[in-house]
């Protein structure tokens, strides 16, 4: 495994982001949590990018501007999406890969498959595709005036155990925190993405002036009885920290395909 080279009287570069926008309390919540544990340089959306997934801004320019909302942070503000904001931030604001990336703390959850549409995964996955360790951190709470406190301690602690340890390169780690009072959370559970997802519907309505549209409501369903999931380490006031990767090969089925369909008959 990898590790991020530095010599001992560097700081450690930590590279924050996250898809709620520059100015959510998330993501300042995350930038004291860590602040002390490098240098950190913050590059966020200008706007809520959320459920952007992986989407990259093409044939439209980016905007990259300075702001000082951290105090002496350095920190700007781009008007792409979250998987922008990480490739502006290593090719045209640090001129070298970060030695972890951290994408939160996001206002609601990331778990299961929320992970496939969520931009705060998907910025912690392009920070993983380029070799940058990296960490997305999601809070179980959608209120502007969520409690981040355990949050934030969580990811001090394990942003800590990560930066003192040989990490590899491509690590990338998807975190949950109940929306739990921090002396009721008990504390860090490595798990699996559950099988779970919303039972969507698109309700009908109209404008006023009479034209159709529609609005995307659902409800949370899980299917997956495990107790190493995700779903049930949230359920049971646990951080749920589930290990995810950019190769979505199916290796198993990649097995069986080998040997059904290369078959001479």
């Amino acid at each position: 495994m990898a590790k991020t080279s530095r010599t001992k009287k560097e700081q450690p570069i930590i590279l924050i982001t996250n898809d709620d926008g520059i100015t959510a309390p998330g993501i300042k919540a995350l930038v004291e949590a860590v602040k002390n544990l490098g240098k950190v340089i913050v590059v966020a959306p200008d706007k809520p990018q959320s459920g952007m997934g992986h989407a990259i801004t093409i044939g439209h320019p980016l905007r990259l501007s300075t702001v000082q909302l951290f105090g002496d942070v350095e920190a700007y503000h781009c008007s792409g999406t979250p998987v922008d904001c990480v490739k502006l931030a290593v090719d045209k604001v640090l001129h070298r890969k970060p030695d972890i990336c951290l994408s939160g703390i996001n206002h609601g959850a990331n778990h299961s498959i929320n992970v496939i549409y969520s931009g705060t995964m998907s910025a912690a996955l392009e920070a993983s595709i380029e070799s940058i360790p990296s960490v997305g951190f999601s809070l179980l709470d959608y209120s502007i005036e969520a409690d981040f406190t355990g949050a934030a301690y969580y990811a001090n602690l394990l942003v800590k155990q990560l930066l003192g340890k040989k990490i590899d390169k491509h690590l990338c780690l998807n975190v949950n925190i109940p929306p739990a009072p921090k002396e009721l959370l008990k504390g860090l559970k490595i798990c699996r993405q559950a099988y779970a997802k919303y039972e969507e519907r698109f309700d009908e309505r109209q404008d006023p002036t009479g034209r159709k549209y529609y609005w995307l409501t659902g409800e949370f369903q899980n299917f997956d009885k495990g107790k190493d999931t995700d779903v049930w380490a949230l359920e049971n006031n646990y951080i749920s920290v589930v290990p995810v990767q950019f190769d979505l090969t199916n290796y198993q089925l990649k097995t069986t395909l080998q040997k059904v369909l290369t078959k001479k008959h």
